[in-house]
C-alpha cells in the first residue's frame, strides 16, 4: 500500500505539468474580434417634453401667502407644544420609576398623547410644504421659497421629536 501511495505521489506532479502546456494554438485567442468593435456614431433621439399635470395643493392664494400660513400654522401648533411641555414633564417626573398601569403613569401618558397631538398640527404643516416642494420640483419650478419654509418647518418639529424622545425615555 505504501508504494501505491509513492507511485501515486511521484504522477501527481507529472500529470498536472501536462496540463501546463505552452501550447496556446489549441485555445482560441481572448483579442476582441472585428465583429466586437464598435463602429459609428450615435445620435441622441429628441424626446418630446413631458406633460407634466398641475400638482392640486390646500390652500388659496399665490405662493407667498400660502407658504407664510403654512409657516404660521406650524409656529401655532409649536407655541401650543411649547405651552403644553411644562405640564407633560411634570407628569413624566411625578410617573418616573412608577409601574406601569398605575395613575402617575397614566397621567404622564395623556400629557404625552396631548403633546404629540399639538406635534402632529405642526406635520400636517410639514406635509402640506412637501406637498407644494414636490409640485414645484416635478414642474421644474424654482423650489428655493419653499425649501427654506420646509426647513423651517422641519426645524420645529425635530425640537418637538427630540422633546418627546426625551421625555419618553424618563417612563420606560
Amino acid at each position: 500500500m505504501t508504494l501505491r501511495k509513492f507511485a501515486f505521489a511521484l504522477l501527481l506532479p507529472l500529470t498536472c505539468a501536462a496540463c501546463a502546456t505552452p501550447d496556446a494554438g489549441a485555445y482560441p485567442s481572448l483579442a476582441i474580434r472585428d465583429v466586437e468593435r464598435v463602429d459609428g456614431t450615435f445620435e441622441p433621439v429628441q424626446s418630446d417634453r413631458l406633460d407634466v399635470p398641475p400638482v392640486e395643493t390646500q390652500g388659496t392664494g399665490d405662493l407667498p401667502t400660502r407658504l407664510a400660513a403654512l409657516q404660521a400654522r406650524a409656529r401655532d401648533a409649536h407655541a401650543a407644544f411649547l405651552a403644553a411641555l411644562p405640564m407633560a414633564e411634570r407628569r413624566v417626573s411625578a410617573a418616573a420609576g412608577s409601574a406601569v398601569g398605575t395613575d402617575a403613569w397614566a397621567s404622564a401618558q395623556v400629557a404625552l398623547a396631548d403633546l404629540d397631538s399639538q406635534r402632529s398640527q405642526a406635520a400636517i404643516a410639514l406635509g402640506d410644504l412637501d406637498t407644494l416642494y414636490t409640485a414645484a420640483a416635478v414642474q421644474a419650478e424654482d423650489v428655493a421659497a419653499v425649501a427654506a419654509a420646509r426647513d423651517q418647518v422641519i426645524a420645529l418639529v425635530g425640537e418637538e421629536d427630540a422633546a418627546l424622545q426625551r421625555l419618553r425615555e424618563r417612563i420606560r
